[in-house]
């Protein structure tokens, strides 16, 4: 079953109450658990899109990838030589509910935490 996946900034150094315009919406197949099934992932592979917003940046589209070594990232449909993949960590074992936190390294290198606001079903 497919799931559509609300992440928001949660609090940093920089950003001590966090920040709500800065996340991420995607789509993946949740396990009644709260954990991303990679089998359930490679049948609708074309479905599990991401949407990357954050202030002052262009919004990007693309799709969640489970590559070799069982890492999952964000990969983006951009013609941007210098855009690479953002791996989440260690989403193989992350449950996504609301309440949860989560990291991605984003575009500048920088891992940061992310609250899980919202999973429901796509």
């Amino acid at each position: 079953m497919l799931s559509r996946i609300r992440l928001e900034l949660a609090r940093t150094k920089d950003r001590p109450e966090g920040d709500p315009a800065h996340g991420y919406e995607f789509i993946a197949p949740l396990q009644a658990d709260g954990h991303i099934n990679a089998e359930a992932w490679k049948k609708a592979r074309g479905r599990c899109t991401v949407r990357h917003f954050a202030p002052g940046r262009d919004q990007m589209e693309g799709h969640l990838i489970h590559t070799k070594g069982r890492r999952w990232a964000f990969h983006y449909d951009t013609t941007r030589e210098h855009e690479e993949d953002e791996p989440g960590w260690r989403f193989d074992s992350h449950v996504f509910r609301a309440g949860e936190y989560v990291s991605i390294t984003e575009h500048d290198g920088e891992t940061r935490p992310f609250k899980v606001v919202w999973a429901k079903r796509a």
